[in-house]
């Protein structure tokens, strides 16, 4: 069992930065692979990045490529999302959530493959 936290959003004017947080609990959190997702009012829930559990590789959803960076410190059982350049249409709630299987290419992306999930943060990027 994994539970998680995510801290971090608040309020940002357009062209800012915020960085996330989401803590982990569990001895194994070098095993998890990590994802940010996002869900703004009224629409799907969407991937925004992946970490593979040794950190060594990522994936970002091209709206965010460039913009954000996700990192993970397994000795803190912590996973990072440092955004830059904050549009607008960033707004949203995040979430972090972990995958107790290892997954490759577009897997990392389905929300249904993660197995636990934290409880959100909301992010709101003024213009």
């Amino acid at each position: 069992q994994v539970q998680l936290v995510e801290s971090g959003g608040g309020l940002v004017q357009a062209g800012g930065s915020l960085r996330l947080s989401c803590a982990a609990s569990g001895r194994t959190f070098s095993r998890y692979g990590l994802g940010w997702f996002r869900q703004a009012p009224g629409k799907e829930r969407e991937f925004v990045a992946a970490v593979s559990g040794s950190g060594g590789s990522t994936d970002y959803a091209d709206s965010v490529k460039g913009r954000f960076t996700i990192s993970r410190d397994n000795a803190k059982n912590t996973v990072y999302l440092q955004m830059n350049s904050l549009k607008p249409e960033d707004t949203a709630v995040y979430y972090c959530a972990a995958d107790s299987a290892i997954r490759i290419g577009y897997q990392r992306r389905v929300a249904a493959l993660y197995d636990y999930w934290g409880q959100g943060t909301q992010v709101t990027v003024s213009s």
